[in-house]
């Protein structure tokens, strides 16, 4: 049992109180909001500057979440360069992160601030899953500028990421477990009545294999190699992919059709445009905090001590399904749900996170019952007060990342096309080229903002065709032109390509 001096915690809650003004307990949601109500009169630059307004201190400015949201603002203004340079700053922090869980993994596992105050005390070190985001952002900025040898090297780090924050995260769990039981939380146990357990253990949830994982990266990576001719590089990402998003026509098609696309054969014939594209569409999800309350024994008995965990629900944006470009109609699959790895996560999080809020109530009632036994009602008063206004869960997360990621592949000829999608159009044309193109776009608010259209090598010079005329290095010699056709059709593969919003066209969403 805790042997605790009144006078002391007395001190403590009123630095409590006075944190609950501070930057990490400011609720990242509202910032969200205030930047979503910012965008809809002021544009992305709107949204741009009422974040950059919310940071007025230089550790503020360098904190891994502002320069996730603002790295990601940039890009949907198309400021590619400006959106890098955040990006590389949030990556910064995540490398120090790496580095404390490599040299120094106790100092990780302490969680001082959270255990006794506030989840929102603690520094923000980014969702796993954000972080696995954050290299392949930087990869598809990277590819958006031409650069792709540091692509390259964005994407072997995020293999290198995945590994740790398995290994990590295993440990965080067990120390919390071992933390929460020294403190007596054996006695109070995990059950959090009213907690919408649903919410996390619904069928999609369950499906992913873990929280941090998605197959966009996987697929990307495949797709890079690819395009700088390593097959031998490429055919891992695509596995990998499909391990992680099964049943996935587009990307069993990225690693089926791998040896046929990257054969001598078929480039000296290839007469149209490789074409991915990537669709981005809706925002990632809120983590709304709920109280509730646990009772914990105290040594004047029992006291109800409020608990505050965070919640996801669930989506429910339309899902979209086709997209019609030059006369063709192309399947849109969805490949990552960042709500659905979002509540995974949290799902993931939430055995610590238990842990923690049953190791922050014991403390809290065992302080409000020696203030009221040595302060009276008024020390029973400060103590309540104070333990409410700093019990609030982390709503912290990337809320600028899209919601939901789709993707389509197949041939088009050169030139300016049209595009609609889900039979709506929103007066977008892109314009493709070369061997390969990726076409990015992104439904925001109301419209379809279109980034630019990446194009890969060139086509070996031959009059254009129509794409069943295509013939695959695959196909023998006897192949009927139905069977071609049908071999043609099947030949996309998927990779997330930045969505940067510079139209080709020269319309941008207000």
């Amino acid at each position: 049992m805790f042997v605790i001096n009144p006078r002391r915690w007395l001190t403590v809650l009123g630095v409590a109180l006075a944190l609950s003004g501070c930057a990490n307990m400011k609720s990242h949601d509202a910032l969200t909001s205030q930047m979503q109500t910012a965008q809809k009169t002021g544009g992305i630059p709107g949204a741009l500057k009422t974040l950059e307004a919310s940071a007025t201190s230089v550790d503020e400015k360098s904190a891994l979440l502002y320069n996730l949201e603002r790295g990601e603002l940039l890009r949907l203004d198309h400021k590619y360069n400006d959106s890098t340079q955040a990006f590389l700053l949030a990556d910064s922090k995540v490398k120090e992160w790496e580095e404390s869980t490599k040299t120094n993994p106790q100092k990780m596992l302490s969680m001082l601030g959270a255990g006794t105050i506030s989840e929102r005390l603690k520094v923000y070190e980014g969702q796993d899953y954000e972080k696995v985001w954050l290299t392949t952002r930087l990869a598809l900025n990277r590819v958006a500028a031409g650069d792709l040898d540091n692509a390259r090297v964005d994407i072997k780090r995020t293999h290198e990421r995945e590994a740790m924050i398995a290994e990590f995260r295993a440990k965080e769990t067990a120390a919390a477990e071992e933390e929460a039981k020294s403190k007596g939380a054996g006695a109070v146990g995990k059950e959090i009545n009213g907690y919408p357990v649903e919410t996390l253990n619904d069928p999609e949830v369950l499906a992913l294999k873990n929280g941090y994982q998605n197959a966009l990266s996987h697929y990307l990576a495949g797709f890079l190699y690819e395009v700088m001719n390593e097959p031998g590089m490429a055919a891992p990402g695509y596995r990998k992919a499909i391990e992680l998003k099964p049943e996935t026509g587009v990307l069993e098609e990225g690693l089926r059709g791998l040896d046929a696309r990257t054969s001598f054969t078929h480039k000296r014939r290839q007469r149209m445009t490789d074409v991915l594209f990537l669709v981005e569409a809706g925002d990632a999800p809120a983590r709304k905090p709920r109280a509730f309350t646990v009772p914990v024994p105290t040594p004047g008995g029992l006291r109800t001590v409020s608990i505050s965990y965070p919640t996801i629900e669930p989506s429910t944006d339309p899902l979209l399904t086709n997209l019609s470009v030059a006369g063709r109609e192309f399947k849109l699959e969805k490949v990552v749900d960042v709500n659905v790895m979002a509540r995974r996560a949290l799902k993931d999080e939430m055995p610590g996170m238990v842990f923690r809020g049953v190791t922050r109530a014991l403390v809290k009632g065992v302080v409000q019952d020696q203030l009221q036994k040595n302060a009276g009602l008024f020390g029973a008063l400060v103590g309540s007060i104070a333990s409410a206004v700093t019990e609030q869960a982390d709503d912290r997360l990337w809320r600028m990342l899209p919601g939901r990621v789709y993707v389509a592949r197949g041939y088009l000829p050169e030139g300016e096309h049209k595009v609609q999608i889900n039979g709506r159009d929103f007066n977008i044309n892109v314009k493709v080229n070369g061997q390969y193109a990726i076409v990015p776009l992104r439904l925001y608010d109301k419209d379809v903002l279109v980034g630019d259209v990446g194009n890969f090598g060139t086509l070996a010079g031959q009059p254009l065709v129509a794409a069943a005329d295509i013939k695959p290095a695959a196909a023998s010699a006897g192949t009927t032109s139905k069977a071609k056709s049908k071999q043609t059709a099947r030949k996309p593969v998927t990779k997330p390509v930045a969505i940067s919003m510079a139209t080709t066209t020269g319309k941008t969403a207000p």
